[in-house]
């Protein structure tokens, strides 16, 4: 194979490092290093030497740890292998990531388990090339962002799972909420992070979590906005769940009229004194009591329709003043009212005159 006079970067610009093709160099052969890039050469996994931005002739001259690695005759020009990589030390701001399927998270508030999933975007720069190629690259000729992103997601996503869990429970934030708190989760999430890229020869300059989303369709989704949605309505008119739960039980006593109002409203207040609601509702009992009791007497009492004594349902003359009750047309049977002086439907008078 022939020798390499020339050595330049050749590749994309969202690579973070690139190893040049060959390694088949010599001591004549120009090592070209461009701006906010570093190269480093390695021999036998051994790194001789890394050569900042400028224009290199491989020589032991200029690097005297070839003549220990390679056995060069110092001064010599004499062919000889290894390997040339370059690493990108410019600031990459925009890697995307996002989490590949939904993280289960129990909402504080309600207790229902819900799907999450999680994207935005980072920004890293590549501090120490050593440490780097080192611990990161390994056997890859090209280590670009999607290797980044591929590498760190187990990571990244575990972190942003216990992040914002931990966060919902200490802030008492709802799932469906937790949208307007990104600015502080992203900020624990970069400090968090940053210390464990640290150790890979990379700095964390940004994380950002641009959204936080749950499938509309999922049951705990659904069940959990229909509970935002109660909590809501008894904010707005003022009550809790106990009482809520006390007037259904109203509600079903109302409704019941084949048995006694009194034994079940005496049931009804018993249980709201259980739960402790208070004088207030105590009171409110008692109205509601009345106003049963008082629709169930209406339902076997009527009025004299001339002197307005109570009478029994079935009662056809008033025992206070004698008023027949039940008033009709002696001529065709109709139904006629007290005071009236024709038959609607006949025109009988029923005066007598």
């Amino acid at each position: 194979m022939a020798l390499i006079d020339v050595v330049k970067y050749n590749g994309g610009p969202n690579v973070f490092a690139w190893k040049f093709p060959s390694d088949e160099l010599s001591t004549f052969t120009q090592l070209i290093v461009n701006e906010s890039q570093e190269a480093i050469l390695v021999k036998d996994g051994q790194f001789a030497d890394i050569f900042k931005a400028g224009r290199y002739r491989l020589t032991t001259a200029n690097i005297p740890i070839l003549n220990n690695i390679i056995n060069l005759p110092f001064g010599g020009e004499s062919p000889f292998k290894a390997e040339v990589w370059y690493v990108n030390k410019a600031y990459s701001l925009d890697i995307k990531w996002g989490t590949p399927s939904p993280i289960q998270l129990q909402d504080p508030k309600f207790g229902i388990f819900v799907p999450v999933r999680a994207n935005g975007i980072f920004g890293i720069r590549i501090t120490d090339s050593e440490k780097f190629l080192r611990k990161f690259v390994g056997t890859l000729s090209v280590f670009n962002a999607t290797n980044v992103t591929n590498f760190f997601r187990g990571v990244y996503v575990t972190k942003v799972k216990d992040t914002i869990a931990s966060y919902l429970v200490k802030k008492n934030v709802g799932i469906l909420e937790i949208n307007a708190h990104l600015n502080d989760l992203s900020s624990f999430l970069k400090a968090d992070l940053h210390p464990f890229l640290e150790d890979y020869g990379i700095s964390l300059i940004s994380f950002y979590i641009n959204d936080i989303s749950v499938p509309e369709n999922d049951e705990g989704v659904k069940q959990l906005k229909s509970a935002l949605s109660k909590r809501a309505e008894m904010n707005l008119l003022g009550y809790d769940y106990h009482q809520e739960r006390s007037f259904d039980t109203l509600e079903g006593a109302a409704k019941n009229t084949g048995s006694d109002a009194s034994s079940i409203m005496g049931a009804g207040l018993g249980m709201a004194m259980g739960v402790g609601l208070g004088g207030n509702m105590v009171n409110n009992f008692a109205s509601l009591s009345q106003t049963l009791n008082s629709q169930v007497d209406n339902q076997t009492t009527k009025n004299c329709i001339r002197c307005h004594t109570p009478l029994q349902i079935e009662a056809k003359f008033c025992l206070e003043c004698g008023q027949k009750q039940d008033l009709s047309c002696p001529q065709c049977q109709q139904k006629v009212e007290l005071g009236m002086k024709f038959c609607s439907n006949c025109g009988q008078n029923l005066q007598g005159g």
